[in-house]
Parts: structure tokens; C-alpha cells; sequence
């Protein structure tokens, strides 16, 4: 399968979230996980020690995070929103850097604007986990063989 992706949270408020987001990103290929404005002060949850095998990304917050991203990759939101498309009906970019909002108040509204598309879960509600979110993401871009979309020349502007 062509292309790659990357996956974090923005502001993540426990490391346990984290933790389990770094494994799952592990176990299904992510070139590389981030966090932007991270909250929590160590990283417990992550029993596999998945940092040793992919890299990890912090940024200061949004603008440095699309400042960082790879030519001709995506920033894509995770989150629910009513411009977000589903993710049944999404289809995945080649490259893709998915971007997840913080526990207690998701992506701000600064941080959805400055994302090239949105996308969310349908029937997920406010009671999904950020961790657990990023699974079905990262689930469903895998299941379907990474389904490239149209969507043009994506630059880091």
C-alpha cells in the first residue's frame, strides 16, 4: 500500500490517552505520532514502550504543526463538527497527518480552520475516547486500502 500517515492530539489532557493512542498508531503502520500543546507531565500507559519503534512529534500549537507537515500532506481534523464528513464516506488522502481534539474540549475552533478537511464518526458522540477515536480512524483508513482521494496538490500553507 502506497503513502503514509501520521496521527496526534492537540492538547491532550491524560497521558493514558496518549499512551494508548501511541500503541494503536504503532500496531497499524503510522509513520509518526504528535502531540500539540501537550498537558500532562510523563507517559505511563504505553506498556509496549511503541516510542522506540515510531517517532513522536511535540508542537508548541497549530501553526507549528502545520509548519512541520510533509509536502503534499493533509491536515485532516477528527471531529465533530457539522461541516465534518463521515468517516464511512470519507475517502483517505494518499498522505494524511489526522489531528484529534483534546479530551475535555475537542479541537478549537482556530485549530479546525487551520485543518484542510474534517472528518468525524458517526453515531460516536461526545462519549468516545480521543484514543479510542484515533483507533477507528486509523481502523478504517487500513481496512479500506487507504482509498486515495481527489483532492489536489496539498502543500503546508
Amino acid at each position: 500500500m502506497r503513502g503514509y500517515f501520521a496521527i496526534g492530539i492537540s492538547h491532550p489532557k491524560t497521558e493514558t490517552n496518549f499512551g494508548t493512542l501511541l500503541r494503536s498508531a504503532h500496531a497499524f503502520g503510522a509513520a509518526y505520532v504528535f502531540t500539540v500543546g501537550r498537558r500532562f507531565r510523563k507517559q505511563a500507559s504505553d506498556v509496549w514502550q511503541s516510542w522506540k519503534h515510531i517517532p513522536v512529534f511535540e508542537y508548541e500549537d497549530i501553526n507549528a504543526l502545520r509548519g512541520a507537515l510533509p509536502f503534499s500532506c493533509p491536515l485532516i481534523g477528527v471531529e465533530l463538527d457539522e461541516r465534518a464528513k463521515p468517516l464511512p464516506t470519507f475517502a483517505h488522502p494518499e498522505r494524511a497527518c489526522y489531528l484529534l481534539g483534546a479530551e475535555d474540549h475537542g479541537l478549537s475552533p482556530k485549530e479546525r480552520s487551520r485543518c484542510h478537511s474534517l472528518v468525524q464518526i458517526p453515531g460516536a458522540s461526545d462519549c468516545l475516547n480521543v484514543a479510542s477515536a484515533g483507533t477507528v480512524v486509523m481502523y478504517d483508513r487500513i481496512a479500506r486500502g487507504r482509498q486515495s482521494a481527489k483532492l489536489g496538490d496539498w502543500r503546508a500553507t
